[in-house]
């Protein structure tokens, strides 16, 4: 499945490199998880959607990605989001079109923000559409001894 420009222009605004772990949030069918996994080669990337039905086409999709080792999926919102405790954090996180953090819900907003900050390394970053093609969110707030 071909990737719209936007999202292109989006993964090569990101700063993967070969062992980048990134969380997308809201993968939708997948494919700028697969993009991404393309990407990063030795890293790993983790998507979650709140849509089963969404991340049951990404899984159906991306076999030869998920099979590699670098790419998995996770039916979950990112409000009730948690790492599992063998999983390590991640180098960023990116999201496209989320309702849970455009400003609609502020309370949900908030929670989702919280979660991402817990599962970025120290340095972590989140990007948002919306930018050109990206802005970076600061977690500064939303970080423990922030």
């Amino acid at each position: 499945m071909k990737l719209s420009k936007r999202l292109q222009d989006i993964v090569l605004a990101l700063p993967l490199k070969e062992g980048t772990r990134v969380l997308e949030i809201g993968c939708g069918p997948g494919a700028m998880a697969r993009e991404i996994s393309r990407h990063i080669v030795k890293g790993h990337i983790l998507a979650i959607d709140r849509s089963a039905k969404a991340i049951q086409q990404a899984v159906t999709g991306s076999q030869s990605e998920i099979s590699r080792g670098n790419l998995s999926y996770r039916h979950v919102a990112i409000e009730k989001f948690e790492l599992k405790p063998e999983e390590q954090l991640f180098d960023l996180a990116v999201a496209v079109r989320v309702g849970s953090l455009d400003g609609r819900h502020p309370e949900i907003e908030s929670q989702s923000l919280r979660n991402i900050a817990k599962a970025l390394k120290k340095d972590g970053k989140l990007y948002l559409d919306g930018g050109n093609p990206l802005k970076e969110i600061k977690l500064t707030k939303y970080r423990k001894n922030g």
